[in-house]
């Protein structure tokens, strides 16, 4: 079975906990020193080089200058900020409301050539109505605890839509039959989702799979995941988002979504799943 798609990420924290390690003994003191000089306990001192807690940017520059070594901060620090885009915690980014997050995914989206997404609970946000991304947004608002600016964020969410007519961008959509039958919404809501799928699905900008119950697997079903191009992989769990930009980690991403696709159906196939999930509807 794959890895956790966080291993990246850990695996970064562990690779700065090390380079701190090896300023700590270059200076030839031990933690012990190195948490007196920093005027910290040394358990701090112990989860930082552990990988369990991720040192501040002034953890950075203490644990630099107890070392002697403050040419070394600006680099370890610049290293700290990438590892924290790449596990980024729903709560955080939403800490001021979902709106700013839509507006800047916008961006990234726009500046990809091909967007490869897989999905296994809900339709992407490039694809979903205006009703649709109000009761989803809602329901992730009121689990999260976070601001309500639901009707801002949906706005900003719908802006995506439009690279479907714009531009050179490509969209191949994976989903697994439960995103036509989870009810997100009442069932006018998921019939006008439904129907838009439709609407879209002509497009040339847009390749739509549907992965039956039927299919016989060939790969288990996963968390949704967006592919940017071949540079990033973007992996949504419930509590955070986390980008993979490992080679070797992309490349599994790439690799299942190329699985992924031999079990989906196309055209008059994934038209029929569509309209029976929409007459299912009652």
């Amino acid at each position: 079975m794959a890895v956790s798609p966080s291993s990246s990420a850990q695996a970064a924290r562990v690779a700065i906990a090390t380079r701190l390690r090896d300023l700590m003994l270059d200076a030839r003191i031990d933690g012990k020193q190195l948490s007196a000089r920093c005027q910290w306990h040394p358990s701090k001192t112990s989860r930082i080089l552990s990988g369990k807690s991720a040192p501040s940017e002034d953890d950075i520059r203490s644990w630099c200058a107890a070392c002697g070594s403050n040419d070394q901060a600006i680099e370890l620090i610049a290293a700290s900020r990438a590892v924290e885009l790449m596990y980024q915690e729903w709560r955080k980014l939403h800490r001021n409301g979902m709106r700013q997050v839509q507006e800047e995914s916008l961006v990234q989206y726009a500046s990809t050539a091909m967007c490869r997404v897989y999905v296994s609970n809900v339709v992407p946000g490039f694809l979903q109505t205006e009703a649709y991304a109000t009761a989803l947004m809602r329901s992730i608002t009121h689990f999260q605890g976070t601001p309500d600016d639901v009707a801002d964020a949906v706005a900003a969410r719908m802006e995506r839509g439009r690279l479907l007519h714009e531009g050179n961008h490509r969209f191949v959509v994976l989903a697994e039959e439960t995103v036509l039958r989870y009810r997100i919404g009442d069932a006018e809501t998921m019939a006008g989702q439904l129907g838009y799928l439709l609407a879209v699905m002509p497009l040339p900008s847009v390749s739509l799979g549907i992965i039956p119950f039927s299919a016989q697997r060939r790969i288990w079903p996963l968390e949704a995941f967006y592919l940017f191009d071949d540079q990033e992989a973007s992996v949504e769990t419930l509590t955070a988002e986390i980008n993979v930009v490992q080679p070797r980690e992309l490349a599994d991403y790439h690799r299942a979504f190329a699985d992924l696709t031999k079990m989906a159906v196309h055209g008059a196939a994934a038209r029929a799943l569509i309209t029976s999930a929409i007459a299912a509807l009652g």
